[in-house]
């Protein structure tokens, strides 16, 4: 969703830039990453379709209830093993604009551990 120059957010502002270098293609995919207040989403991307091959998130049953930040971290190991079953080993992680802190940066220290490379 791309509005108008002068109604972006900050946020929006800095996903633009991040999304203008990071492009998902059939074999490295773009890992978008979408946090709101109570629940952070991940979903591995194909542009070249644009079509969602791997999506995982914090309203998923198997990801107990914790800390935020762990929460987060749980996520990012669920969308890695799940794009491991799906073929994909190698991704590009777009941070969406937000700062790679806190939760953030958990879910993509997740995801590395779930053996995605990026």
């Amino acid at each position: 969703m791309r509005t108008k120059p002068h109604m972006l957010t900050s946020r929006q502002k800095r996903h633009n830039r991040v999304r203008a270098r990071a492009i998902g293609t059939p074999e490295r995919p773009r890992l978008n990453v979408f946090r709101s207040l109570n629940h952070i989403y991940a979903q591995v991307i194909d542009d070249t379709e644009g079509r969602t091959l791997v999506a995982a998130s914090t309203l998923d049953t198997s990801v107990a209830d914790s800390a935020k930040i762990e929460q987060a971290k749980a996520v990012g190991k669920l969308v890695a093993e799940r794009a491991k079953a799906a073929g994909l080993n190698k991704v590009v992680f777009d941070r969406g604009g937000y700062l790679y802190h806190g939760r953030i940066k958990a879910l993509a220290e997740g995801a590395r551990e779930g053996g995605l490379d990026f």
